[in-house]
């Protein structure tokens, strides 16, 4: 209902939302999330294409200014292999765009479609709220927010998550779409000062030391997950790591007494779309498509073989998508934990029952 509200445009009215409630209500569920994917790819096409006329000097021929090879072969670094990456014929060129800084980017696109973000000092009165992720400027209800960034796993691939099995102990940047894909959006960071060939291995600065703060039983897990053989994200992708909406694993769930004012939503990004690939901050560790999995109760089995996409290969990323309209506010989800174990004493449910139907 909000990504096809926020379609309409500005001139909506109340008429109009019921409107979308009775066609949602008569339609199927599988119509409803194509509906939501061709909304959600709209918006997300219409900001690449801002960035793009920012970035790009279309006056000019696209040619290359570096071959970027990274030092590390895909998650090696997360998940301690060592030695250097030999560079490939197949590495991609990088091509030439305007050289601004990640603010100046972020202020340009704040220009053009009314909002960015930043990431600062959480407004949460608690302790652990750390940083938090802030809308600048305004957006309407419906509106594509933030984009989860990093590495994509999916259910084939757990045993690969660097700390498995307690891929959380040391990692609070995780997230699971409902379909079981995992995101780890550490090694993404802040993102960067440039376009740049990205193969998944930078971490967050302040994760790389620390030695000295695990606990006994972080220390055991460590030691059980060891190095795993090979990596498989490739050479890595072309991606602008300047994207200002590449922040949503910024974003802090909400205090008590407060209400969230976005909402997860899963989007399958076509990789046909080859013109908008370097603005969706993700890479998929594997190939998603080569095992089918099924659950059974809290595990996940290997079932058969699996064909390709009906409609091509895809990436399996998450989108924040604005539940109400914003202004210059702190971006707050409900992250949902589960109530089957042990919950932070930051944590206060937003609902109950919304928690317990994520995880029965």
């Amino acid at each position: 209902m909000y990504t096809s509200y926020n379609n309409l445009g500005k001139n909506v009215d109340e008429a109009d939302a019921e409107q979308i409630i009775d066609m949602a209500s008569k339609a199927s569920f599988a119509d409803q999330q194509k509906q939501v994917q061709e909304n959600i790819h709209n918006q997300i096409k219409n900001l690449c294409t801002v960035m793009d006329a920012i970035l790009l000097d279309v006056s000019e021929p696209q040619e290359s200014q570096s071959k970027a090879t990274p030092s590390r072969s895909g998650l090696s670094f997360a998940i301690g292999r060592n030695g250097p990456t030999n560079k490939h014929p197949g590495d991609a060129d990088v091509p030439k765009t305007r050289p601004l800084k990640r603010t100046e980017l972020s202020q340009r696109l704040k220009d053009s479609i009314g909002y960015t973000l930043d990431v600062k000092q959480s407004q949460i009165p608690h302790s652990e709220a750390g940083q938090g992720l802030f809308l600048n400027g305004e957006a309407t209800v419906g509106s594509v927010i933030a984009i989860y960034p990093g590495v994509i796993y999916s259910p084939a691939y757990y045993q690969y998550i660097p700390g498995y099995p307690r891929v959380d102990a040391q990692n609070t940047y995780l997230i699971t779409r409902y379909d079981g894909t995992v995101i780890n959006a550490q090694p993404w960071g802040f993102g960067g000062e440039t376009r740049e060939l990205w193969d998944g291995s930078k971490m967050l600065d302040a994760k790389l030391n620390r030695d000295a703060t695990e606990k006994g039983s972080d220390r055991f897990w460590k030691m059980l997950s060891k190095p795993l053989e090979s990596s498989r994200v490739g050479n890595g992708e072309v991606l602008e790591r300047r994207n200002p909406l590449a922040l949503a694993h910024f974003a802090n769930h909400p205090a008590k007494d407060t209400v969230p004012n976005v909402m997860i939503c899963p989007y399958d990004f076509p990789l046909t779309e080859k013109d908008m690939r370097a603005y969706i901050p993700n890479l998929s560790f594997g190939n998603a498509e080569e095992v089918n999995m099924r659950r059974f109760g809290s595990f996940w089995f290997r079932w058969g073989s699996r064909n390709s996409e009906s409609n091509g290969p895809v990436l399996k990323t998450l989108v924040l998508v604005a539940t109400t309209a914003l202004c210059d506010e702190e971006v707050l989800l409900n992250y949902r934990l589960s109530n089957s174990k042990r919950r932070p004493s930051w944590y206060t449910p937003v609902d109950e029952e919304e928690d317990q139907r994520r995880w029965s």
